[in-house]
């Protein structure tokens, strides 16, 4: 079996579709039989994060226009939902996977979502398979899109397991206990919600994450307006190293986020075993489960008691073994078994 998985968006470092391209990239590589051949859809300048000897090809952007002809590939998986870049051979097997429909959370005009839904279903069209990445996801495909009679699988992304460096600090390291969020710091992320938990208390707040500006000035207005201007820091995309520092040196780590197809920083910070406090909102009550906490409001008061109340049980009850057992049924190994099992059915189908 000759496999292609499109890791074109790779060109964005520092974001989820960057490591889900990277980490089920290299799983496939150790799990796949013998007689398997995996190469890698990406543009040369990127290539580098992969190995020497790996298979590639080459990708650019006026490819999107006119798409080049593909030799010796039976699956092309196409990993960004409205990837642009798609063989049109008949011969080849196409698996898309479809990671949120979020643009159905973010108040977005009806025009819009439209278009985005038609662009969802153009590749919908193309495939033969579908992958969602959550429950949640999968039913927000079925009621806003149309499938027919195509199969669509269930597969949990897998969570890379941290790489701490014993002697490794930050260039930012806070001199009082600190709460912790990680994400694209967007409106999407719902990050100045989190500024009310800092009063009565002396928390530090740490956001990281590749920023938007407009955004950011709202969480400083708020964190000014509040008058803990002070004890939030928003640092902007920072190093894996700096990631895991952050994660294991926390008191809590908070992800408010109202748009989420799964939400691997939660799992991440749940393998430190630490306290999670997620929305309610998509698909985060799937992920985090009974091993996380939740803000089902965003109400300064209820959120500071709801925040109180999880760190009282998490000091009273000591679950981080908990936590971590939770995290570990997210693994790459277990995500790239399921996707081989789908390249073999929808080559053989």
């Amino acid at each position: 079996m000759r496999i292609a998985l499109d890791c074109e968006r790779m060109k964005y470092a520092h974001t989820g579709l960057f490591e889900y391209c990277l980490q089920l990239g290299n799983a496939l590589k150790r799990l796949k039989a013998s007689d398997d051949e995996i190469s890698f859809y990406l543009n040369p300048s990127l290539q580098q994060y992969f190995e020497t000897g790996d298979s590639f090809i080459n990708q650019n952007s006026l490819q999107k226009f006119i798409f080049p002809k593909v030799n010796n590939i039976d699956v092309w998986h196409t990993t960004y939902q409205l990837s642009r870049y798609i063989p049109k051979s008949e011969k080849i097997k196409l698996v898309l996977t479809i990671h949120d429909l979020n643009f159905l959370h973010e108040e977005k005009s009806a025009a819009k979502v439209n278009k985005y839904l038609r662009k969802h279903q153009q590749n919908i069209d193309l495939c033969d398979h579908i992958v969602a990445i959550s429950h949640f996801t999968k039913a927000e495909i079925l009621q806003h899109l149309k499938v027919g009679d195509k199969p669509i699988t269930v597969i949990y992304n897998g969570c890379a397991e941290p790489i701490l460096t014993l002697d490794h600090k930050p260039n930012y390291i806070p001199d009082k206990p600190f709460l912790f969020a990680l994400g694209t710091v967007n409106s999407k992320k719902n990050f100045h919600v989190l500024i009310p938990l800092l009063e009565n208390n002396d928390y530090d707040l740490i956001i990281a994450g590749k920023p938007d500006p407009k955004y950011v000035d709202k969480i400083l207005e708020e964190a000014k307006r509040l008058e803990v201007e002070d004890r939030v820091y928003v640092l902007g995309a920072i190093t894996e190293t700096d990631k895991y520092w952050y994660y294991q040196h926390c008191r809590a780590f908070l992800f408010p986020s109202i748009a989420e197809g799964f939400g691997i920083p939660p799992i991440e910070a749940m393998k430190f075993g630490k306290p999670v406090f997620l929305s309610t909102a998509t698909s985060l009550p799937e992920i985090g489960g009974s091993a996380a906490y939740y803000f089902t409001n965003f109400k300064p008061t209820q959120m500071q008691e709801q925040f109180a109340l999880g760190m009282s049980d998490y000091i009273q009850h000591q679950p981080a073994d908990t936590i971590i057992r939770h995290a570990e049924q997210f693994n790459w190994s277990d995500s790239a078994k399921s996707y081989l099992e789908v390249y073999k059915t929808v080559l053989n189908g």
